[in-house]
Order: structure tokens, then sequence, then C-alpha cells
């Protein structure tokens, strides 16, 4: 038997074992992104938390936990650990450019995140958003808050139209709110 040429049994030893090591990162990052999942639940089910909000929140750490499980398998595959984070950097460096050109979006995603944790107003209150304090501005009952937009429906002596406001106009402007159970004209 030539020195050089390893038995059978021996040369499947190592493919083998890095296809067990490949089955194990990824099965790790899958019950990681599991466990953690049931614990944002958990969350969301203790405290007052919107779908909505939590939604985003696990699609974010899925990404980023089975996205950290495929760039070590490559690593185990032999792929250069150079190559892998410039082609990251890239990615991140174009992800930067493209989180400034939508700007005004993530704002309102920002503002729904903040109008659902703070609370200033819920759906049933009515709210007005003041541009000065002698021209009154946008005004209606709260129909409902979304990751970009808040819902209102304007009084029926104004129209009755639903009214769709960007979520930062709420952090831009004065408002006056009326709780949903007080008295109210309308």
């Amino acid at each position: 038997m030539d020195a050089l040429q390893l038995p059978l049994p021996v040369q499947w030893i190592e493919p083998l074992w890095l296809g067990l090591q490949i089955v194990v990162i990824l099965a790790l990052g899958y019950v990681l992104q599991r466990l953690l999942t049931r614990f944002i639940n958990g969350l969301g089910e203790r405290y007052p938390l919107p779908p909505q909000l939590l939604l985003p929140v696990r699609g974010c750490l899925r990404w980023l936990i089975m996205g950290s499980a495929v760039i070590i398998v490559l690593g185990r595959l032999g792929v250069s650990a150079t190559i892998l984070w410039t082609a990251l950097s890239g990615f991140v460096a174009v992800a930067a450019v493209a989180f400034f050109a939508m700007w005004s979006v993530l704002s309102n995603l920002l503002c729904a995140v903040l109008i659902y944790t703070v609370g200033p107003f819920r759906i049933g209150d009515i709210v007005e958003l003041v541009d000065t304090t002698d021209k009154p501005g946008i005004k209606g009952r709260v129909l409902a808050i979304n990751l970009l937009f808040t819902t209102l429906i304007e009084p029926a002596e104004a129209g009755g139209a639903l009214v769709q406001v960007p979520n930062s106009q709420f952090f831009q402007k004065s408002v006056r709110r009326w709780r949903g159970s007080e008295t109210h004209p309308y």
C-alpha cells in the first residue's frame, strides 16, 4: 500500500466529520432562533407589546442568527474569511446607502415603535395635530395604527373622511388628545 494513500474508511472520516459539523452548526442556529422567538413571544404576552412590533424583531433575529450560521458553515467549507468579510462589508455599505435613501419610511417605523411603547394615544382616542395655536389642523378619531400611518376618521361635520397621517407627524407637531372614554362632541 502506498504511504500517501489512506485506506478507504479513513478517507471518508474527514468529509463525514465536516458534514456532521455543518449539521450541528445549522441545528444550533435553528434551536437558538426558536428559543429567542419563544422568549420574545413570552415578553409579548407578559407585557402589552403589539404583534406589529414583535414581528419585525423576530424576523431580524431569525435572519441574523441563520445568516451567522451560514457564514460559519462557509468558513468550515474553506471559504476565506477575508472574502466573507469583504462581501459582508460591501453589503453593509449598500445597506447604509439604502438606509439613507429610505429615511422617511424608517422614521415612520421608529415613530410607530414609539407610539406603541410610549402610548401618547390609543385606538379610539380623538387626536388633533396642531399646526399653530390659532389654526386648526387634522382632527379625528384614531381607527388604526400601523407601522407607517395612523388612520383617523374626521368628524361628520368635516366630511367624515379617512385620513392617513404618517406616524412621524405626531412627533413633529403638537398633538391635542381626548381619551376615547371621555365625552366629546362626536
